[in-house]
């Protein structure tokens, strides 16, 4: 099976696919958690009468300075608020206001963070993207250090954390639409999925370039460089998605029968694998390719 042949359009696709998700991540942009904002968040439990429009009217009818009210429903009788920050003071406060204007009302959960810990996250949050970013290139380029000379081993490096990136930045673009959809907004916890994401993705990666390197040795120059990894993409792409399948059959478990906390986590790794195993058939290994032609040319 010809791997390369189709490229272009896989290339089309995820330069596409790439270029929106930027383009989404500029404007709207990702509805961010307070971990990352600041802020105040209360989940309320409330009577059956009380709706979402009723509870807003009332958050916004607080006497003294705005609220900034945001609510969302996330199940039977249950809203999430989230506000400008407050203190305890004001948190009682609201509460009575609110059991006053509603009747019965149960706050389950309150938490504040300043907006200078949201900010010191969001820096740390990136930091920890870019040094994982950097670590694989270097780690990559050591352990392809053995290629042969005409081929240098810093382009396997890059062209993985290219098609990592590729993987992360697609799965931001679909999480950023989510984010202004859904009740999900971006937190650590979605950090720590991206991240783990870059592990397994260049995993996938890794299996191809390194049967690549092992079959650029055994036919010397008897065949191209496009003959060499096509070969290598027919003998691991089977292994390849027998690992995917098989975590995402355990994915797919979480996601239905786990608990709702890590219902997002989850459906970013499912989302962030099958990328991954798609990248590293149909990008990574075609981009290798048309980097490594004028080498072999010469």
């Amino acid at each position: 099976m010809d791997f390369l042949k189709p490229a272009r359009y896989f290339f089309l696709l995820s330069a596409v696919a790439t270029l929106v998700s930027f383009a989404l991540l500029m404007v709207p942009g990702p509805r961010l958690s307070l971990e990352f904002t600041g802020g105040t968040r209360l989940e309320v439990t409330v009577s059956p009468e009380v709706t979402q429009s009723s509870l807003d009217k009332v958050l916004r009818s607080f006497p003294g300075e705005s609220l900034n009210p945001l609510v969302n429903k996330i199940g039977e009788r249950r809203f999430l608020v989230r506000l400008r920050g407050i203190d305890d003071a004001t948190h009682k406060q609201l509460e009575a206001h609110m059991k006053k204007a509603l009747g019965t009302l149960t706050i389950d959960q309150y938490t504040t963070i300043g907006p200078t810990v949201g900010e010191t996250l969001k820096i740390r949050a990136m930091e920890a993207l870019l040094v994982a970013s950097l670590g694989i290139i270097l780690y990559l380029a050591f352990a392809f250090r053995k290629v042969p000379s005409r081929y240098s081993p810093w382009k396997f490096g890059v062209i993985a954390v290219a098609t990592l990136l590729h993987d992360v930045m697609v799965t931001v673009g679909i999480f950023v639409i989510l984010s202004h959809k859904t009740t999900f907004e971006v937190d650590t916890l979605f950090v720590t999925a991206l991240l783990t994401i870059l592990g397994y993705s260049v995993n996938d990666t890794i299996i191809v370039f390194d049967r690549i390197r092992d079959n650029l040795f055994a036919q010397e120059r008897k065949q191209s460089f496009a003959e060499i990894a096509n070969i290598s993409v027919n003998q691991t792409w089977k292994r390849s998605c027998y690992t995917s399948g098989s975590t995402l059959i355990m994915l797919f478990a979480l996601l239905f029968l786990g608990s709702a906390s890590i219902h997002w986590f989850v459906l970013t790794l499912i989302i962030g694998i099958l990328l991954g195993t798609y990248s590293s058939i149909f990008v990574a290994t075609p981009l290798l390719v048309y980097w490594n032609k004028p080498a072999h040319r010469s």
